[in-house]
């Protein structure tokens, strides 16, 4: 018996050390302190440093015994959509076992084959963290290939009626997620080719990063963390770093986490140790030679 319980209570320590673990990298891809999380969530900043540590609170385990003795995963009762169907449910069980590679494959099958996502991607999308240049840098792509530029934390403000600051005060960060996609889906409904700057943490948002895929031909302006901060200091903003003594560890978490995220773009650059002038001059020439935005070019 003494066994047993010991096997459980390890068992029940490497689940809640899990969903700390996942609260933690969630928070990191959404550039959220500890402190913000705690003010959008009305959760104390001291409970939630408990349950990243793994010591979440004793009624995660009870909800996790009632699911295993229905055979259901806890999911089943987290999520906030409707329980899935017998074939979307057969179909995930399908899927759970493909690797990253194979998931693409499917991804391209089911556009070719059904015709999602097939669309001519219009639009230039610029991703990356914050310092990564995607406004500086994006002016003048956008005035090398004679575009439109649009700055996303503009439209989002313009969708909101407000700024970027009073939706965070008086909404929180599900607020803003929400005038992000409408804002994003607005701006990518109108024809006329743009180049888009948008915020670091939109590929951490699922459903409209795949929007953003699938409407935009996207680049990943890339640069080591210690740029990102000395660049966005410079400019005089401090917000990465208020009320923050680990600031630098913060954003190489956050780096970390969104990495394979910025990864899916359709192409990479990298700005590390470029000036401007250098940079924009290479990236408008990287475009320019890119085999992918020559299909798109070719396809017009």
């Amino acid at each position: 018996m003494s066994d047993s319980r010991d096997k459980q209570n390890a068992d029940d320590a490497a689940f809640l050390q899990a969903v700390g673990e996942r609260v933690r990298n969630a928070r990191a891809r959404r550039g959220m302190s500890r402190k913000i999380l705690a003010k959008d969530s009305g959760v104390s900043e001291r409970y939630i440093a408990q349950l990243e540590s793994g010591a979440g609170n004793i009624s995660i385990l009870l909800l996790r015994q009632i699911a295993r003795a229905m055979d259901l995963s806890i999911t089943e009762f987290l999520g906030d959509r409707a329980p899935l169907t017998v074939d979307q449910a057969l179909l995930l069980r399908q899927v759970e076992d493909l690797t990253p590679q194979q998931l693409q494959e499917l991804q391209t099958f089911i556009r070719d084959r059904f015709g999602i996502a097939s669309s001519v991607k219009r639009h230039i999308a610029l991703i990356g963290l914050r310092g990564a240049g995607k406004t500086t840098l994006g002016q003048k792509l956008a005035g090398s290939f004679g575009l439109q530029f649009i700055e996303m934390a503009k439209e989002i403000e313009a969708e909101a009626g407000i700024s970027l600051n009073e939706i965070f005060d008086l909404y929180g960060q599900a607020a803003y997620r929400r005038f992000e996609r409408r804002a994003l889906e607005r701006v990518t409904a109108d024809p006329a080719p743009k180049v888009i700057a948008t915020g670091g943490s939109l590929p951490s948002e699922p459903s409209t990063y795949a929007h953003l895929l699938s409407h935009c031909f996207t680049i990943w302006l890339k640069a080591q963390p210690e740029e990102h901060m000395g660049r966005v200091v410079a400019q005089g903003d401090l917000r990465p770093i208020a009320g923050h003594s680990e600031a630098m560890a913060d954003l190489k978490r956050i780096l970390a986490q969104r990495e394979a995220l910025y990864a899916r773009a359709d192409m990479i650059f990298d700005t590390a140790g470029k000036t401007v002038e250098q940079a924009s001059t290479e990236l408008i020439a990287a475009l320019r030679n890119h085999p992918s935005w020559l299909a798109q070019d070719a396809a017009e």
